[in-house]
C-alpha cells in the first residue's frame, strides 16, 4: 500500500517497527472502523455540498466508501505501519485512486476531530446496548417482586437479622438502584452525543464547511461548539465510564446477595446449573461461579475509570497523544458490564426461590423487636426511648414475653406495663412476622399494599424508559440509514 502520507512531509528516515507498533491504535481502532466510514461519508457530502470537492472526486471516493460499508474495510488499512485507522483509510483511497483525488477526503478536518466524532459514535451505539440490559434487568425484579408480595424473609443489616421484610421489598431496592443507574446512562447519552467534526485540529478550518450539516446526518443532537473543546474533550468518555463503575457495584451488590443467598446457610434460592460450576475434586460442589465474576467484574470497571481519569486529568489544552490510551479503557469497562448485565438478568429470572426457608428465618434473632417497641410506644402512650430500652433489656434476658417485660421496665423506670394496658397477645401480635411486615404501610415499605402502589409506579417508568431508549435507537438508526441514502444518491 501507498507510504505513510502523514509522515512523508515534515519527517524523513524510516521508522523502525517497535516505535511504529508503539505509536499505532490500530487493535482499538477496530472498535470504530464502522463511525469512521460514517464520519468519511459525511464529510465527504458535505464538502460536495459546500463545492470543496469536484463531483468526480466525491463520486470516486464514496464508491469505495460505500464498498467498505458494505463489504467491510480490508485488512490493509490496519497496517502497523499506518498510526490508526484514519491514515489507513486515507492511504487506501490514494493508492486505488490515486492521490489527485484520494488526496481530498482529508480537506477541511483532522484526525483530532474525526477520531472524536468515530469514538462518540461507536460509544453512543454503546450506552444504547446498556440501557437496554439495564432495563432488562429491571424488568425481570418487578416481575419477580409483582410474584412474592406476599413472601417474608429477614432483611439484614450489618449482615445480621435486623427487621422482616419481603422478597418484593428487597428486589425492588435494587429496582431502584437500576433505575438511578439508567438516569445516569440516559443523561449522559447526551453528552456523548454531540458532534465535534469541523474544529479540525483544535483552531477549526477556513474552509467554509457546514459543521451542522454533519452533525444532523451522523444523528448528532447538536456541536461541542469550541473547537479546541471539542478535540481535547474526554469528559463525555469519563462520564460512560463513571455510570458504568455505579452500575457494576449495583450488579456486584445484587449479585454478593445472591451468592449468600444460595449458599446452604442461608437457603433462600437455587441458582440454574446453567449459571454454577462444580469442583475439579468435590463432586458435590455447585459453585455460583457467574455471580462470582460478576461480582469481580466491577473491579474491572473501577480500573477502567480510574486508570482514564488519571491519563486526562493533567493534560494541557488541547489534543495531546496521551488521549489514545484512554479509548481502549473506555472499551474495557463498557464491555465488563456489557458481558455482566444480562448475565445476571437470566440468572435471577431462572432462579428458584424458597418462601418457607425465607419465613423461617424472618423472625429468628428478635428481628421483630422494633415492632414490640412501637406497640408500646402506640398502645401505652409510653416514649420510645424507654420503649426501645425495655425491649432492649428483654433482649438481653432472652425473652419477650410480658413477664420478662414488666420486670425490665420496672427496673428500668419504675412502671408497670401491665398496668398501661400490655397484655399478652398485644406481645404476639407484634412479635408475628407478618403482622410486623402488614404495619410497615408508609410509602415505599415493604407491607403488601405499599408493594403493590410501588410495583404500579415502578412499571410505568419503566414503561417510558423502554420508551425513550427505543426513541434514541431509532433516531440514530434513521440517521444511518439517511446517510446511506445521500451517499448512494450522489454516485446516482
Amino acid at each position: 500500500m501507498h507510504e505513510d502520507q502523514i509522515r512523508r512531509g515534515r519527517l524523513g528516515g524510516e521508522r523502525g517497527c517497535d516505535v511504529s507498533r508503539f505509536l499505532s491504535s490500530m487493535e482499538a481502532d477496530r472498535k470504530i472502523a464502522e463511525a469512521d466510514i460514517q464520519v468519511d461519508m459525511a464529510h465527504l457530502l458535505m464538502l460536495r455540498r459546500q463545492d470543496l470537492i469536484g463531483e468526480e472526486h466525491a463520486r470516486a471516493i464514496m464508491g469505495v466508501l460505500i464498498g467498505f460499508s458494505e463489504k467491510g474495510l480490508p485488512e490493509d488499512v490496519f497496517d502497523d505501519r499506518f498510526e490508526d485507522i484514519h491514515a489507513g483509510i486515507e492511504a487506501y483511497l490514494i493508492d486505488h485512486l490515486g492521490e489527485e483525488t484520494g488526496g481530498r477526503i482529508h480537506t477541511g478536518r483532522s484526525r483530532n476531530d474525526e477520531v472524536a466524532a468515530c469514538i462518540r459514535i461507536r460509544a453512543r451505539g454503546e450506552v444504547l446496548r446498556l440501557l437496554e440490559a439495564t432495563n432488562r434487568i429491571r424488568e425481570v425484579l418487578i416481575t419477580l417482586a409483582a410474584e412474592h408480595t406476599g413472601t417474608v424473609m429477614p432483611g439484614f443489616t450489618h449482615l445480621q437479622h435486623a427487621q422482616p421484610t419481603t422478597l418484593a421489598h428487597h428486589l425492588l431496592a435494587y429496582e431502584g438502584a437500576f433505575s438511578r443507574d439508567f438516569g445516569r446512562l440516559h443523561s449522559a447519552f447526551a453528552r456523548v452525543n454531540e458532534s465535534p467534526l469541523g474544529a479540525a485540529a483544535f483552531a477549526s478550518t477556513g474552509f467554509p464547511i457546514d459543521r451542522e450539516y454533519t452533525a444532523e446526518i451522523l444523528g448528532f443532537d447538536g456541536l461541542v461548539e469550541n473547537s479546541m473543546d471539542a478535540v481535547s474533550a474526554r469528559d463525555f468518555l469519563l462520564e460512560i465510564l463513571s455510570a458504568c463503575a455505579i452500575l457494576s457495584a449495583t450488579a456486584s451488590r445484587l449479585s454478593a446477595d445472591l451468592i449468600l443467598w444460595s449458599s446452604p446457610m442461608a437457603g433462600f434460592v437455587t441458582l440454574d446449573d446453567a449459571y454454577c460450576s462444580s469442583s475439579s475434586i468435590m463432586p458435590q460442589k455447585k459453585n455460583p461461579d457467574t455471580l462470582e465474576i460478576l461480582r469481580a467484574k466491577s473491579g474491572t470497571v473501577l480500573g477502567s475509570l480510574t486508570a482514564a481519569l488519571a491519563i486526562v486529568r493533567g493534560l494541557p489544552m488541547s489534543y495531546n497523544r496521551d488521549l489514545q490510551e484512554v479509548t481502549p479503557h473506555l472499551w474495557q469497562g463498557i464491555s465488563a458490564v456489557q458481558e455482566g448485565i444480562p448475565l445476571l438478568a437470566e440468572a435471577l429470572a431462572t432462579a428458584s426461590f424458597h418462601p418457607d426457608r425465607m419465613e423461617k428465618e424472618a423472625g429468628r434473632g428478635f428481628s421483630t423487636a422494633t415492632e414490640l417497641a412501637d406497640r408500646l410506644v402506640r398502645d401505652l402512650g409510653i416514649p420510645f426511648r424507654t420503649a426501645h430500652t425495655i425491649v432492649g433489656k428483654g433482649v438481653r434476658a432472652g425473652s419477650l414475653d410480658t413477664k420478662t417485660l414488666e420486670k425490665a421496665a420496672k427496673e428500668a423506670f419504675g412502671i408497670s406495663l401491665k398496668g398501661l394496658g400490655l397484655t399478652r397477645q398485644m406481645v404476639e401480635e407484634a412479635l408475628d412476622v407478618r403482622s410486623m411486615v402488614s404495619a410497615r404501610k408508609v410509602n415505599g415499605g415493604p407491607a403488601p399494599a405499599a408493594v403493590k402502589k410501588a410495583l404500579k409506579e415502578r412499571k410505568e417508568q419503566l414503561r417510558k424508559d423502554v420508551a425513550a431508549t427505543t426513541s434514541l435507537d431509532r433516531k440514530v438508526r434513521d440517521a444511518r440509514e439517511r446517510l446511506l441514502s445521500e451517499a448512494r444518491g450522489l454516485l446516482a
